[in-house]
């Protein structure tokens, strides 16, 4: 069986490169971290991967918007490799700072999106850390399984999913399948603050592109891979795969894996 292999984009401010790659491999993938001007000088890099991933941090101290920096880096230096990695079948995840990045970049919700979508400040003014719930909710994401839960944390100041035209813009991207993840309360009932730490309209927690194959979100899935990770030690195992529990932070790992095989 093939091992997937899985580009762990590095650069300055990004802080979570280190736990990311790690989280890729306790899911069975072998894992490169290079530094984005390396990625620049060789595009070609790209096509010994079969996963892109922008980890979190505050990429470039998230001068004048949180990853607008990296994003025109990426773009001006790599963007028709990038694109072309999409169309031969490669996957992107962008974590938190790698999530505003493909925003910026205008990989998701994708350039044929019925709306556009940014990400903005948080509702409360404030940079928010806590655990949240979250509910999968499209069919086509390798990342996900449909009507999958998670429970993962979130740490930012701008992740806020805003939406042109608010409500009828994110009806049609839902409809679209476009909003990859929701904020859900424990109960099930609908979640307000904290449940949903930021205010996104429609509850957004994550955004995909029309083949599914590009995914950004906010939460952090590498910081719920182990029993000891949530704020309540084991109430996370999911079912065992080889004997072992796995938590709900690997599962999106894993997912993507299993996709590619």
């Amino acid at each position: 069986m093939a091992t997937t292999r899985v580009l762990v984009v590095r650069a300055p401010g990004i802080n979570c490169e280190e736990e990311t790659a790690f989280a890729w491999q306790q899911a069975g993938a072998v894992t490169e971290s290079i530094h984005v001007r390396r990625l620049i000088e060789s595009p070609t890099s790209l096509d010994a991967f079969q996963i892109v991933t922008i980890p979190g941090g505050f990429s470039y101290g998230d001068d004048i918007a949180s990853g607008r920096v990296l994003a025109n880096q990426i773009r001006h230096g790599l963007g028709d490799a990038l694109a072309r990695f999409v169309e031969r079948g490669g996957f992107v995840i962008g974590i938190c700072n790698g999530f505003q990045v493909l925003v910026r970049l205008g990989l998701v919700p994708g350039p044929d999106a019925p709306a556009k979508a940014t990400l903005t400040w948080n509702a409360t003014g404030r940079y928010e850390a806590r655990w949240v719930h979250l509910r999968a909710v499209v069919p086509h994401c390798p990342f996900l399984r449909m009507d999958e839960l998670y429970h993962l944390p979130v740490a930012h100041g701008e992740g806020r999913i805003a939406i042109e035209e608010g409500e009828a813009g994110a009806s049609r991207l839902a409809g679209a399948n476009r909003i990859a993840m929701q904020y859900v309360s424990a109960d099930g009932a609908a979640p307000t603050f904290p449940e949903n730490p930021n205010g996104s309209i429609e509850n957004a927690a994550a955004l995909t592109d029309s083949t599914g194959r590009v995914l950004g979100l906010m939460p952090h899935p590498e910081r719920n891979i182990f029993p000891c990770n949530p704020p309540v030690p084991t109430r996370d195992a999911s079912p065992e795969i080889d004997g072992r529990p796995v938590h709900q932070g690997n599962r999106l790992f894993q997912n993507a894996i299993a996709a590619l095989r």
